[in-house]
């Protein structure tokens, strides 16, 4: 009962009026969780099967909900350690982040509302942010990063699982990640996604031919592309 729907409990991380000096405190300890947990890995390994070594010499890729930009530092030198050029544009609505993590090419909007023409990406990518929308929200969500990508969608988010609820529980714990972070990442979990879920929303965002899947048991992964 307790996974069978996602949550709507708010996460403390989503609050306004919360303290610059928590906001960066908050956003460190994410971003320790996220390299503890390899959230760059399904791209990495996804986006050149998908796209082709080709396709992947050169991209203008944009991530949304992008944080302190950790995910695009670490696939643009990923990318570059192959010789490829992979150009990113990190947008978030909190401008805390972006100014701590000195993310290159900040743009600080919401991702129900990206200030982009139609096609104006390779690649849109989102991850794990797209659980802190409402269901509704994340069909806009999807629809706004299908009309700003000229090629593919990649959308990377938590899995609603009681085996990762547990690791998480764990992890945070060794790790000495703050109480606000703990309970976060938590509810982040129960805010996550199951396949059907995730494919019934792509539908509904008009992304009818999206593949979604299970990566290792922890992370839903949706992935659209549009046809030339």
């Amino acid at each position: 009962m307790f996974f069978r729907h996602r949550s709507t409990q708010a996460e403390y991380f989503d609050l306004p009026g919360r303290a610059e000096a928590e906001i960066i405190r908050s956003f460190q300890d994410l971003d320790r969780l996220n390299r503890l947990f390899m959230f760059a890995r399904p791209f990495q390994e996804t986006l050149p099967r998908w796209l082709g070594p080709e396709r992947c010499a050169r991209l203008e890729i944009l991530d949304v909900g992008a944080g302190t930009g950790l995910l695009s530092r670490q696939l643009s030198t990923w990318a570059r350690n192959r010789g490829w050029d992979w150009r990113f544009t990190n947008l978030d609505c909190n401008p805390v982040g972006l100014h701590a993590g000195n993310a290159g090419c900040p743009v600080v909007a919401s991702a129900l509302d990206l200030p982009f023409v139609e096609g104006s990406f390779d690649v849109v990518l989102a991850s794990q942010m797209t659980h802190h929308l409402a269901d509704d929200q994340v069909i806009r969500h999807l629809q706004e990063t299908w009309r700003v990508t000229r090629g593919a969608v990649m959308v990377c988010d938590l899995h609603r699982d009681p085996g990762l609820y547990a690791v998480l529980w764990l992890c945070t714990r060794l790790l000495g990640i703050s109480r606000n972070v703990r309970e976060d990442a938590l509810v982040s979990v129960r805010r996550g996604f199951r396949l059907r879920e995730m494919r019934d929303l792509a539908n509904r965002a008009g992304l009818n031919d999206a593949k979604v899947w299970l990566y290792y048991g922890a992370r839903v992964v949706l992935q659209a592309r549009k046809t030339v």
